[in-house]
């Protein structure tokens, strides 16, 4: 391994490993323990990649062999539950939120609440498109869905969320 793919190596892992430790984390009903293996185990396979070979698409193949990781995870254990019912995302940050900063995590947290809620394969989607930025391809090669598919279950979720938003604002 060069220098320049340690550098490659190490900037990955810095900017990648807490939201695949998050996707795990989701995809093992909340186990982080199994999730941090997962993880460790998709970084230990990347360090066997060419760099080459993952350049200019790095972080899909992440979350695609997270996932499928994760998966072989929950079959061999016999669970192919992915996400655990009334499980609620945390949103940590290290600063207080006053004033309209405060209101702003509210909201964010009566949505995270919210998208619990959400079929599961509806919950996986909207994660990786709004908490992780992945483009609807993206989406559709990580989780082995057609683009359409992808498309379908955003729009739906995003429909949903915005009736019950609405409807418990009022």
């Amino acid at each position: 391994m060069s220098h320049e793919d340690s550098g490659f190596l190490d900037r990955t892992f810095a900017e990648q490993q807490a939201p695949l430790l998050r996707y795990a984390t989701r995809l093992l009903s909340g186990d982080a323990d199994r999730a941090r293996d997962v993880v460790q185990d998709v970084f230990v396979k990347l360090m066997g990649q060419p760099v080459e070979a993952v350049e200019g698409h790095t972080v899909e193949w992440l979350f695609t062999v997270c996932r499928h990781r994760a998966l072989d995870v929950l079959r061999k254990e016999g669970r192919m539950k992915r996400f655990g019912e009334g499980e609620a995302e945390r949103v940590t940050t290290g600063e207080p939120r006053p004033g309209r900063e405060l209101e702003a995590a509210e909201m964010r947290a009566a949505l995270l609440a919210m998208i619990e809620h959400l079929p599961p394969n509806q919950q996986e989607v909207v994660r990786l498109k709004f908490q992780n930025g992945f483009s609807y391809k993206e989406i559709s090669n990580i989780t082995s869905l057609s683009v359409g598919n992808v498309g379908f279950l955003i729009h739906t979720a995003v429909a949903r969320l915005r009736t019950e938003f609405t409807t418990q604002r009022l």
